[in-house]
């Protein structure tokens, strides 16, 4: 065996030299001073297993295994740990979960399917959503622009209807007491409060909200949210003490028959007999104030959750918004028109309702039977107080010969 012995090597240089006699395969040993220790061969490596990939072309699919559709969460995870599809179908479907809660129906996260008319099956809130954007908000809004075009243009071919009564001789007759007046005032402004905003929080975001902005349109929304909430309860007050005080005198009978089958003389007959209110008169107290506002009402209470003891269930809440929107919608088309009818389409009716009198001849032209009935002392000619104090116009023989200022 070659020994290599020289104190004055560096140790760099008798490391490389080492290292290079071990990569010859020569046995030699190194001496720096004493003697090295010989340099111990390693251990052989032990081979590690294979990582085996699967193929998933010849893996054995899960849906397979018997009753795989009707399987729970539990039997699920046993052929495919981590898939909670049954949980979360049975959520879809409207299964309640077990909460500790006032009402149970918080542990339903999806309501159940439905199908409205006009939408396609979907969720129950889903549902009502497509109702209300799809088939309420346009059909309501053309309804009401149809109404508005249609009392246009029969106002401009028609012009008002009947005669003009001036002040004559005769004393007026009171149609409306003080009474009748401020019940059908309070419920009139209570109904207009309740529409606009209504009709602003339905349709603001489609034609305020790019004039005004989010934010004053917000804030616009939240102030008519908040009024029609406080008026709300006013109208139901108002609404019951009008129906009370004109329900006697809207009672059909057959003279408003034959008022319908000639629609009132509107189209060229002239002005049909009725009595103290005609069939289209009765048909706005029954069709857009008494059974639309009574369900209104209910409705509304409904949705503001005023009405004790009662669950108030999604499901609720969106059957009383969509009836609620419904006969809004319908009561405003109709009192759109009540509203012509009582200002510039009936010559001398605004007059009536703001001052409770009118001439004889507008009583003869239009509500014949009523005028009939008061000339024969079957109802008063004024019911709460004299009628007011009008100057006389002297009747003289020569009227070409009176003086005028």
């Amino acid at each position: 065996m070659n020994r290599i012995s020289s104190p004055a090597i560096p140790p760099l240089r008798a490391g490389l030299l080492a290292a290079l006699l071990l990569a010859g395969g020569s046995a030699l040993a190194v001496e720096t001073g004493p003697a090295a220790a010989p340099v111990a061969e390693p251990a052989p490596l032990v081979a590690a297993p294979a990582i085996r990939s699967a193929n998933i072309l010849t893996l054995q699919d899960a849906s397979a295994e018997p009753g795989y559709a009707e399987q729970s969460n539990a039997q699920r995870a046993q052929v495919q740990p981590g898939n909670n599809a049954p949980v979360w179908r049975q959520v879809g479907q409207g299964v309640s979960g077990t909460v500790n809660m006032p009402y149970a129906e918080y542990g339903t996260l999806i309501q159940p399917t439905v199908q409205y008319p006009g939408t396609r099956a979907a969720s129950a809130g889903e549902a009502w959503r497509q109702l209300r954007n799809r088939v309420l908000l346009p059909y309501g809004a053309a309804l009401l622009l149809i109404v508005a075009l249609a009392l246009g243009l029969f106002y401009f071919a028609k012009g008002p209807l009947g005669e003009e009564h001036k002040p004559g001789q005769d004393e007026p007759i009171e149609r409306f007491t003080p009474f009748e007046r401020a019940a059908h005032w309070s419920n009139a402004a209570a109904f207009l409060t309740l529409a606009l905003s209504g009709l602003v929080m339905a349709f603001g975001k489609f034609f305020l909200l790019p004039v005004l902005g989010s934010t004053l349109f917000g804030w616009l929304a939240y102030a008519l949210k908040n009024l029609h909430n406080f008026v709300g309860p006013l109208f139901a007050v108002s609404l019951l003490v009008m129906i009370a005080t004109f329900i006697k005198d809207n009672i059909a009978n057959r003279a408003d028959f034959q008022w319908l089958l000639r629609a009132g003389g509107m189209l060229g007959q002239g002005q049909l007999p009725s009595h103290r209110f005609n069939a289209g008169e009765k048909g706005i107290f029954w069709w857009a104030v008494t059974i639309p506002g009574l369900l209104l009402v209910a409705s509304g209470l409904v949705l503001d959750k005023l009405v004790p003891g009662l669950d108030y269930f999604r499901a609720d809440m969106q059957l009383a918004h969509l009836v609620h929107a419904t006969l809004a919608l319908l009561s405003c088309a109709m009192i759109v028109g009540h509203i012509y009818m009582g200002t510039v389409g009936v010559r001398g009716a605004y007059r009536a309702m703001k001052t409770g009198y009118v001439e004889p001849g507008w009583a003869r032209e239009h509500h014949q039977l009523w005028h009939d009935d008061i000339q024969a002392g079957k109802i008063p000619a004024r019911r709460s107080q004299p009628a007011p104090a009008r100057r006389r116009v002297p009747v003289t023989a020569n009227p070409v010969s009176r003086s005028h200022p």
